[in-house]
């Protein structure tokens, strides 16, 4: 890329950002079902919640969405340093580094509530869990804001969801981007819908673990495409 990935999205990186798009909603499903009701990739509805709980709201806890906040932060200030401190580095490379520590945080956050199975019980353990998994998404999230794809930012989806309406034909437009603009919508659907079975059947721990894999093998696979090799960062 000479300033950022080029306006016809090589199709590995389409295809990687898709399967990272459905590992958001793989770990918002864990978050939400087993952590008590937290985003860790979402953060604006970590903001909310944050409003429900200062007002008092049952059910919900503020001290989760402050580490979750604080953690997606601190992931996403490490990754935009990483980024700007290997210039030189291709981009696969960085893909590959960038999901190997998101996976370990993942990892670590799965291998914790495991321990803690069949509940986080303490909460030292629970917020753990949530700023492990809420780290590894904000330093993910950075990277990919860094290769500035339109309508796959692999975590937020309601500029995207805007866009399939505002530029559709009932509303004069043509309809740019749409197939990725559904795909990011399916696959975060489809991630979610697979995170809550995972959860169901295995609990929090593998539904973490299983999501850490996904993102460094299919980050692996995706990158060793030929056409990956011709894209450089800034």
């Amino acid at each position: 890329m000479n300033e950022s990935v080029p306006l016809k999205t090589p199709t590995p990186l389409f295809r990687l950002l898709l399967v990272l798009s459905a590992t958001t909603g793989m770990v918002d499903a864990a978050s939400i079902l087993g952590m008590d009701k937290v985003f860790t990739a979402n953060m604006t509805g970590n903001v909310v919640f944050l409003a429900f709980a200062t007002a008092g709201a049952e059910g919900f806890h503020a001290w989760h969405y402050v580490v979750a906040l604080g953690a997606f932060m601190l992931g996403a200030v490490l990754a935009g340093r990483m980024w700007r401190s290997n210039k030189a580095e291709r981009l696969s490379h960085m893909l590959v580094r960038a999901a190997a520590i998101e996976s370990a945080l993942l990892f670590l956050a799965g291998s914790l509530a495991l321990r803690s199975s069949p509940a986080v019980a303490a909460l030292w353990q629970a917020l753990a869990v949530v700023g492990l998994a809420a780290g590894a998404m904000g330093f993910r999230n950075a990277v990919v804001r860094q290769l500035k794809v339109p309508d796959l930012t692999t975590t937020v989806l309601t500029l995207t969801i805007t866009g399939i309406a505002s530029d559709s034909r009932l509303a004069a437009g043509t309809g740019p981007n749409l197939a990725a603009r559904v795909g990011a919508v399916a696959a975060i659907f489809a991630g979610a819908l697979a995170g809550t079975l995972v959860f169901r059947w295995l609990g929090l721990g593998p539904t973490l673990l299983i999501t850490g894999g996904v993102v460094l093998v299919g980050t692996c696979v995706f990158v060793r495409h030929p056409q990956m090799a011709e894209l450089h960062r800034q």
